[in-house]
C-alpha cells in the first residue's frame, strides 16, 4: 500500500529519500536513478526539473502545464551503463480519464559535466482495457473493480 509520501517511482521509499532529493538539486548518480526521477517529476507535474533534466539538443521548448496523464505505475525492465552513456527499458503504466495505456521505451542517457541527462528514447504506447474482475494495472494486485478501474 503506498501513501501520499511514497516516491511515485515505485521504490517504496518516502519521495524526499528517494526522487525528491534530485527534484532539490542533487545529482542523479546512475541513468536509472535519473529516468526514475524523471518519472516521478511527470507524475509530479515538476516540468522545469524535466527540461533541466533534459540534454539541449532535444529538449523541446516548453511542456504542457495541463497534462491530463495520470501515471500509475513504473517498472524498470533492464538498464546499462558504459562510461558517460546509459540506457533504461522501461514500462510506465498511465490513465487518463477512464482510458488506460503503457508507454514503453528505451531511454537514453548521457552525462554532461558529471551530470547524467536524458538525451532521447524510442516509445511505444499500447492502450489496455481492463476488466472490472481483472488485476488493476496500477499494480496493487487487487481486482481492477476494489481499485482504480471504474465503469
Amino acid at each position: 500500500m503506498t501513501t501520499s509520501n511514497d516516491c511515485p517511482c515505485g521504490s517504496g521509499r518516502p519521495l524526499a529519500a528517494c526522487c525528491g532529493r534530485y527534484h532539490d538539486g542533487e545529482p542523479a548518480p546512475t541513468p536509472e536513478a535519473l529516468m526514475r526521477s524523471r518519472y516521478s517529476a511527470f507524475a509530479l507535474g515538476l516540468t522545469d526539473y524535466l527540461l533541466q533534466s533534459w540534454a539541449l539538443e532535444t529538449r523541446p521548448a516548453a511542456l504542457p502545464d495541463d497534462d491530463p496523464t495520470q501515471w500509475v505505475r513504473l517498472q524498470i525492465l533492464d538498464h546499462r551503463e558504459t562510461g558517460d552513456e546509459g540506457r533504461v527499458h522501461f514500462r510506465a503504466t498511465f490513465r487518463e480519464g477512464r482510458r488506460w495505456g503503457v508507454l514503453e521505451e528505451i531511454s537514453r542517457f548521457r552525462r554532461e559535466a558529471g551530470r547524467w541527462v536524458y538525451l532521447d528514447g524510442t516509445p511505444s504506447v499500447t492502450r489496455l482495457k481492463p476488466g472490472r474482475n481483472a488485476p488493476c494495472p496500477c499494480g496493487s494486485g487487487n481486482k481492477g473493480k476494489a481499485c482504480c478501474v471504474t465503469g
